[in-house]
């Protein structure tokens, strides 16, 4: 038998969704009597919470567990979760066979059982299902946060785009219910915290594949805004075609709900758009962005940009670049093509070069770059509420978020941490808005330290 573990390591890679999956494991070892370590290198329990969306986070576990199986960790138990364990299942065991366990997105519940069982069989253990049971104890979540929170409403992805592994690393659409929602955010309220994210690969979606709830997104979102102390609500992932009338509305009657909307674009070319299953054209998404505009005068938007996409051609690529000028992202994250395994994409000829797509790729940096120069310049002189979140790095501001979730620091006492100000903007240091309290001055910045 062997040592049972006393510390644990964490290391999450990825999104959102990732780092929720992380607080929840936390909270599982917590309970189970485990301390959480500084460092992996001390660690007796070291789990990499893994992504597989991008060919670099892939690449960067891998070579993490080679250099650790070149190390000497014999009492360590070593596992991967996430979406890596999903696209790779046993396989790991293969070219890492210092792993301890492989648990897929759908199992994190399993964590301490498969502890257990490598403890006093001293086998190497995968759990690795398709589809996600709904069990999660969200409550136990271990998170760092005294402010925001993430709460999880849906896992799991319907729209297959021939680029993404997400439907085969999370499976199928499978909705929290409201019920089980509502009470959490309940519980965070009364524990002191002011905003929560709702996260899910497509919250739009959420309450379709359970009609019977007649619960659907805009529908949970009037629910949660009714809960006293809750001053603010964001959601990520939003999928354009699902996004409603119903819930552009809601952004504009309800309070707390901020007005930000992650709207991804992925391409500006309609066959383009075709090829990657995204189920809509430029034209409709246009059109969804003008009728949000319409409703809701003051959002602003992000987005997700693919370049380099198979046969994308410079014409197609000219469509992506005027659309981003024309609809003027607040936020925007712009990735080069890369094939993903397991994806109907990965069949095709990668055939725009490298070259082509680096090239393309900074172009749409340097205009997303410009455009929020010209966006934080509207911003000067203006009063924005923040909700303030922590201590800055450099000990000497806070930072914290605007509604439209534009970074800002500015010069405070501790006590207002968890509280909303009103901040007037009086400069920024490359994305970050720098500004100051009523009665208060800016100070120099020019060394200022975000994070």
């Amino acid at each position: 038998m062997r040592k049972p573990p006393k510390t644990f390591f964490i290391r999450t890679y990825g999104c959102q969704m990732n780092e929720l999956d992380t607080e929840i494991m936390a909270g599982q070892l917590l309970k189970k009597g485990l301390t959480p370590s500084l460092d992996e290198e001390n660690a007796d329990l070291l789990i990499f919470n893994t992504c597989s969306i991008r060919d670099l986070a892939e690449r960067k576990v891998m070579g993490k567990l080679g250099l650790l199986g070149r190390a000497s960790r014999k009492n360590s138990i070593v596992g991967v979760t996430g979406c890596m364990a999903m696209a790779k299942k046993q396989t790991l065991f293969r070219k890492f066979p210092h792993l301890d366990f492989v648990i897929g997105t759908n199992n994190i519940t399993d964590l301490d059982t498969v502890i257990d069982e490598i403890l006093y069989t001293d086998h190497q253990i995968h759990k690795t299902d398709d589809r996600f049971e709904e069990n999660l104890d969200y409550l136990i979540a271990k998170r760092d946060s005294k402010v925001k929170a993430h709460v999880s409403i849906i896992r799991g992805c319907d729209k297959y785009c021939t680029y993404c592994v997400v439907p085969y690393t999370r499976g199928e659409e499978v909705s929290r219910p409201p019920e089980s929602i509502v009470d959490e955010c309940r519980r965070l309220a009364d524990e002191g915290y002011k905003e929560i994210t709702l996260l899910g690969q497509n919250v739009n979606s959420y309450g379709k594949d359970r009609p019977e709830w007649n619960c659907l997104f805009h529908d949970l979102l009037a629910k949660l805004d009714a809960i006293e102390g809750i001053e603010r609500i964001r959601f990520m992932t939003s999928h354009p075609v699902d996004i409603t009338v119903g819930l552009m509305e809601a952004i504009r009657d309800l309070p707390s709900l901020c007005e930000f909307v992650h709207f991804p674009l992925q391409a500006g070319s309609s066959r383009i758009l075709k090829k990657m299953h995204r189920i809509y054209t430029k034209e409709q998404y246009f059109e969804k962005v003008r009728l949000l505009r319409e409703i809701v005068p003051n959002a602003t938007l992000g987005t997700d940009i693919i370049v380099g996409f198979p046969t994308e051609t410079d014409a197609e690529f000219e469509e992506t670049y005027e659309a981003m000028k024309e609809l003027r992202f607040s936020v925007a994250f712009i990735f080069a093509y890369s094939a993903r395994t397991g994806t109907p994409a990965k069949r095709w000829k990668d055939d725009v070069p490298e070259t082509v797509k680096q090239e393309r790729l900074q172009r749409l940096l340097s205009l997303q770059n410009e455009l929020g120069q010209e966006e934080r310049q509207q911003f000067l002189g203006q009063d924005v509420e923040v909700l303030v979140e922590s201590l800055n790095k450099d000990g000497k501001h806070l930072k914290g978020r605007t509604r439209c979730w534009k970074k800002i620091v500015f010069e405070g006492d501790t006590d207002m941490i968890g509280t909303l100000q009103q901040v007037k903007v009086q400069g920024f240091h490359h994305q970050t808005m720098i500004g100051a309290l009523p009665g208060r001055q800016i100070q120099k910045t020019s060394k200022l330290k975000v994070v």
